[in-house]
């Protein structure tokens, strides 16, 4: 059983950095593409950032383009992810996610087969 659990969260002003972790533990973690999702409330959960099995290549959400930075650590077992200059528009419960597809661009949350339970980010004007 793959597990997955978020850290990292918190209350930040705007402009802004926070680095959300995620520890994954349970089953190999080089076998799995990795994504980053939020949710707002109201609204859908949306695709955010995802990297592929061993971290060279990464795709990211226009909204968050040049601002956020997903990165993995093979060898700890965590996926990361880096987010300067935050904006309320970013406020949002943010979910790490697990696919056994092997590519990248995988931006709808069906293509992720485990979720953690994801970590609260509030950015305040």
């Amino acid at each position: 059983q793959l597990q997955l659990v978020e850290s990292g969260g918190g209350l930040v002003q705007a402009g802004g950095s926070l680095r959300l972790t995620c520890a994954v533990s349970g089953r190999p973690f080089n076998r799995y593409a990795m994504g980053w999702f939020r949710q707002a409330p109201g609204n859908e959960r949306e695709f955010v950032a995802d990297i592929n099995l061993v971290g060279d290549a990464s795709n990211y959400a226009d909204s968050v383009k040049g601002r956020f930075t997903i990165s993995r650590d093979n060898n700890k077992d965590t996926l990361s992810l880096q987010m300067n200059n935050l904006t309320s528009e970013d406020t949002a419960v943010y979910y790490c996610a697990a696919s056994n597809l092997q590519s990248i661009g995988l931006t709808s949350p069906i293509y992720f087969g485990w979720w953690g339970q994801g970590t609260q980010v509030v950015v305040s004007s």
